[in-house]
């Protein structure tokens, strides 16, 4: 049974990520920033009755040794190294630069992109010796930039352009690489609680069905970047 490793797998797109491919009969890995919040939904995913089982650990993106101890418990878990990896973790500060912060900034680059250098790095052995997939979750704010997202722009901006040298990298190892680059998505994300008023958004089991069709590819095709926005956005 393959075993995929998700950052930020308590809620939103993680979450969603983790139920639909438990649902493929993948067990997961998933971690997040609170050991109680991970135990929680770990239990909630087992109960479901998939065939795929959850872990939750609790690591943070900007420590590679944290990023290399939650990789060694999916082995420890679930007796092989993780052939799917999904690099979700991610926060926003949205402010000008002007009234931004030191720490507002380098939280969004340690998190949105050195975060994901790190959850790669600690997981190479087992992409490459499975020839698995790695699959990083960018934003069009990866393309588009925007006022008050100075910070964010450049961390997605990064992260859309290691994720495709990435690809490049890897692609003679066998591994494969994609940048899922959402638009507005129903989510936790920033402290927002979703409700009914973002019912047109992407939702977090579309970006979910997104991965589970890339997993499902023939192996000659490689889907790089994919940009995704709502169907039918409010007109302004």
């Amino acid at each position: 049974m393959p075993v995929a490793y998700i950052t930020g797998g308590t809620k939103g797109i993680g979450r969603s990520i983790a139920e639909a491919l438990m649902q493929q009969g993948t067990n997961i890995v998933f971690t997040g920033r609170r050991q109680t919040d991970c135990d929680q939904v770990s239990s909630q995913l087992n109960a479901m009755g998939f065939s795929g089982q959850a872990l939750g650990v609790e690591a943070d993106v900007r420590s590679m040794d944290a990023q290399k101890a939650a990789v060694a418990a999916a082995e420890d878990r679930f007796g092989e190294l993780p052939s799917i990896v999904i690099a979700n973790a991610g926060l926003g500060h949205f402010v000008s630069v002007i009234d931004m912060t030191e720490e507002q900034w380098n939280e969004t680059i340690d998190i949105n992109l050195t975060g994901v250098f790190n959850s790669l790095k600690a997981s190479l052995d087992g992409l490459i010796n499975h020839q698995g997939y790695f699959i990083t979750i960018a934003s069009l704010a990866g393309t588009n930039f925007f006022a008050k997202g100075a910070a964010y722009n450049a961390s997605k901006f990064g992260l859309v352009g290691f994720t495709q040298a990435a690809m490049l990298d890897l692609r003679d190892q066998g591994v494969k690489t994609t940048t899922i680059m959402p638009g507005s998505v129903a989510t936790y994300f920033n402290g927002n609680t979703p409700d009914e008023s973002d019912a047109w958004k992407i939702q977090g089991e579309d970006i979910a069905q997104v991965v589970v069709d890339l997993l499902a590819m023939p192996a000659r095709t490689l889907p790089s970047k994919i940009e995704i926005r709502p169907s039918r956005p409010p007109k302004r």
